[in-house]
């Protein structure tokens, strides 16, 4: 019996989700050309077509959606493998591909990995920026090692490892019109006072959890696409926002009248990681987040 290869396999799993021969192709790092002579022998291979192809769509056609969810878990038994056999190597070396979101990523990789680089000088750290749903699905499929998220965040066949509590601040322009940071109360700003980041990022459901802000009327219609942008609303005093407590110091609020508060004990998000249930790398993924703990409280103290 012909098999399809595992790069076959990838370069399916690829087009599956571009939906795109090209977008495909980058993703892989192949040239397109080499691309589709793989899909075009995989499908020789299977003896089916996986997809219709016209000038400017690719569909995968319904056994080819079939097969594409197949060959997701046949990668993930073959990374489940290729963990096994790492799990008997030293820890912290070789390959570690990190998912993080962009609400951490530019605050705590900058004091993380040059101290990881020193502690574990042959461990290659891969990052992958994203939100947290694209992450974890490119961790169920094989594409990611483990994931640095904020918490709560419903994850399906992960186990999560706390590290530690990112406490909200109240975040306001010097002298802003909307409040006196001192002594505010929330029942009384204007409706759209409120600004948030758009849907999709979780800082903006662990912001309305966590600050209790359940008057959906004070949140501005206008959502920020960025942390970055965000903080620029706020340096014009557009309405007045809550920023974890990782930006504080940070060189995004550099050259800013952006000034942060502090709010209750009970406002706040945890940082944590998430790995595939069952990994064989576990005790791994615990000894690094102990080591992202060590660096975040030396850097608070």
């Amino acid at each position: 019996m012909s098999l399809p290869t595992v790069k076959q396999l990838r370069y399916f799993v690829a087009l599956d989700t571009y939906q795109h021969f090209g977008r495909a192709a980058d993703a892989c790092f192949v040239s397109q050309s080499a691309f589709s002579t793989a899909i075009r022998e995989l499908e020789t291979t299977l003896k089916v077509q996986l997809v219709d192809r016209t000038n400017k769509n690719v569909t995968v056609t319904h056994i080819g959606r079939q097969i594409a969810g197949e060959a997701r878990r046949c990668l993930r038994d073959i990374e489940n493998l290729v963990e096994l056999a790492r799990s008997n190597h030293a820890p912290l070396t070789g390959d570690l591909r990190l998912g993080i979101i962009p609400t951490i990523a530019p605050f705590l990789l900058p004091k993380v990995v040059p101290k990881l680089r020193h502690a574990f000088p042959q461990l290659r750290l891969l990052l992958t920026e994203d939100i947290t749903q694209r992450l974890h699905a490119k961790l169920l499929d094989g594409e990611l090692d483990l994931v640095l998220l904020a918490l709560p965040y419903a994850m399906s066949n992960v186990e999560i490892h706390s590290l530690f509590k990112d406490p909200f601040y109240l975040a306001c322009r010097e002298n802003t019109q909307h409040l006196n940071p001192a002594h505010y109360d929330f029942a009384k700003l204007a409706a759209e006072s409120i600004l948030l980041l758009e849907d999709g990022h979780c800082l903006r459901d662990h912001t309305l959890a966590a600050c209790h802000l359940q008057d959906l009327d004070k949140v501005n219609r206008f959502n920020a696409t960025s942390i970055l942008t965000l903080v620029q609303m706020i340096d014009a005093d557009l309405g007045i926002s809550f920023l974890p407590q990782m930006v504080q110091n940070s060189p995004l609020l550099a050259g800013t009248e952006v000034k942060l508060w502090q709010t209750d004990e009970y406002s706040f998000r945890e940082i944590g990681l998430a790995w595939r249930r069952g990994s064989a790398r576990a005790e791994e993924f615990k000894q690094l987040g102990h080591f992202i703990q060590t660096v975040h409280q030396d850097s608070l103290s």
